[in-house]
């Protein structure tokens, strides 16, 4: 029988529409069309323009014949490109693929054709590594390419496309009659992970999913409206934990940096007033680290948001010293960058900086738009005793979740098993609902907040003729985090020493990927052959760094 509740009472354009980060731009450049959006250098834009040429680049795409679930693909650093993209390419229906800058072009290419993109806006920086990556496609569809121009970058480049990234816009309908998704479960991003295989897997993101995120983020900062935000994240880290829709959201600043330097960071905070700031642990790490002289005249009170490895004690204890409020967040990028949160409570601080540290080392409590987290027994899909003792894997159930793994349903129903998302992380959870991760069931290694895969590196090891096997595990470095560790083995009589090592894995993986330290000796196998990583883990803290 009909509920009185539903009888008569419909859905309608009047009573209902979809989510949509876009509604956030909309408003905020109705509302407050001439606050400042945009700081590039001594460049300036307002809200309202910066609608304008989201719309015109929306429009731009259009008339090229992009549209709905098209994918455009953008490999560009935290420059006003970037954040023009998040808005205007969705306003065209199209999905955007922000690339890693940091990658390989073999990797690249691999990501182009899998997402199937139409087109790709590039930055000069990273023209060099867009033409190989353009070179090793193997779809023969053609693909447009953009080419952005900076004044802030003097380094070499090459032209690749046919126009240029303002030519593009200026080409478009600045009164573009854009329309929010006609159903907020539509794809609004593809970001590419590290997983435990060598191909990276590419994460979909809906409309929902990434309001819900842009919001929470307010919520868990009490972002305040007109704040000044400051990029040293990466905007194509699981799209910048969305923030690039949390500022539009807040009618606040975006304060673009190309490239992370203590130096630039304090002088942004003196000359534009930032007050909030994310990063992985390396990036605190520099601002705590830095010369006195260098920060004299920063204001206390920025608030700093941390992901990737615990904050240590000498971080909370360097932050404090600066006036900084650093808030502690993990999450994946299946689930749009942070989804849990460690929020301090008052009586904290009078507990030492030892206890401290461990409380705020903690992953958290769920974000306030995510429905549920809970360590759970991945067997019977319960949860742990809250002792802090009992281990289980960390599982994410709500709107802050992934559409799933793009053309590979069998990941995606394994990651969504029994109803929850699988985050792989062996966690343990206290009596007050705070989580923290214990181990981690990939074997993957978070180096400066970028995920590596230890299969890929090991896969490239053994390309080298010299090696018997091989094994890549995490070792705990102050600067990021983690780093590759490899062990290897050689085959009877080889002669090689690390740095050969080191130098074939150049070849064939980005940077961030290559191993730090490389030991070499037999491998602990168990009795039927299978390496023990564990003990490798053991011994992975003491193991020497190799300058890389």
């Amino acid at each position: 029988m009909t509920s009185i509740y539903d009888q008569d009472l419909p859905q309608t354009p009047a009573n209902h529409a979809p989510m949509s980060p876009l509604s956030f731009i909309e408003r905020t450049a109705e509302v407050y069309p001439t606050r400042l959006a945009i700081v590039h250098g001594d460049w300036r834009q307002d809200w309202a323009t910066t609608y304008r040429r989201t719309r015109q680049l929306a429009s731009a795409l259009s008339q090229a014949g992009i549209g709905k679930n098209d994918t455009v693909a953008v490999i560009l650093p935290n420059t006003p490109p970037m954040v023009e993209a998040h808005f205007g390419i969705p306003m065209a229906g199209a999905v955007l693929n922000a690339l890693n800058t940091r990658l390989d072009p073999e990797t690249i290419a691999f990501m182009l054709d899998h997402g199937e993109a139409k087109a790709v806006i590039v930055d000069p920086e990273f023209s060099g590594t867009m033409k190989k990556a353009l070179a090793l496609r193997q779809a023969k569809t053609p693909l447009l390419v953009i080419d952005v121009e900076d004044v802030l970058y003097t380094g070499p480049s090459e032209k690749l496309g046919s126009t240029t990234y303002e030519a593009f816009v200026a080409s478009g309908d600045a009164d573009f009659a854009w329309s929010l998704p006609s159903d907020e479960w539509d794809a609004i991003a593809l970001n590419y992970t590290s997983g435990t295989t060598g191909n990276p897997k590419g994460v979909v993101y809906h409309h929902r999913g990434a309001a819900t995120n842009a919001i929470s983020n307010i919520l868990e900062w009490d972002m305040p409206k007109h704040a000044a935000y400051l990029w040293t994240l990466p905007m194509f880290h699981c799209n910048g934990w969305c923030f690039p829709w949390t500022v539009a959201a807040r009618a606040a600043v975006n304060v673009c940096l190309r490239r992370v330097d203590a130096q630039a960071i304090f002088d942004a905070i003196r000359n534009h007033g930032v007050t909030h700031y994310c990063g992985a642990p390396i990036v605190h790490g520099l601002l705590v680290n830095a010369p006195a002289e260098m920060k004299v005249g920063v204001p206390a009170g920025v608030k700093a948001m941390v992901a990737g490895a615990a904050p240590p004690a000498s971080m909370i204890e360097g932050m404090e010293a600066m006036g900084f409020d650093l808030t502690h967040v993990y999450g994946l990028t299946e689930v749009y960058g942070p989804a849990t949160v460690c929020p301090k409570h008052p009586e904290w601080e009078a507990l030492d900086i030892g206890e401290r540290a461990r409380l705020n080392a903690r992953q958290g409590v769920r974000y306030h738009l995510e429905r549920d987290v809970r360590v759970l027994d991945p067997e019977t899909m319960l949860p742990v005793p809250q002792d802090g003792e009992t281990m289980g894997e960390i599982m994410f159930k709500g709107n802050i979740a992934m559409k799933g793994y793009l053309k590979n349903p069998k990941a995606t129903q394994e990651a969504f098993a029994g109803g929850w998302f699988h985050s792989g992380d062996l966690a343990v959870q206290y009596p007050d609902g705070y989580i923290k991760i214990k181990d981690r069931s990939k074997d993957i290694i978070i180096s400066g907040g970028e995920n590596i895969s230890s299969i890929e590196v090991e896969d490239v090891l053994y390309r080298h003729p010299a090696v018997l096997a091989a094994a890549v595990v995490a070792k705990p470095d102050a600067r990021w985090g983690e780093t590759p560790c490899a062990f290897v083995e050689l085959k009877a009589d080889a002669q090689v020493t690390p740095e050969d090592i080191v130098a074939h894995c150049k070849q064939h993986l980005a940077g961030f990927k290559v191993p730090r330290a490389v030991v070499f000796g037999e491998l602990p196998k168990t009795s039927t052959g299978k390496i023990q990583k564990f003990e490798l883990r053991k011994q992975a803290g003491s193991a020497a760094a190799i300058d890389v």
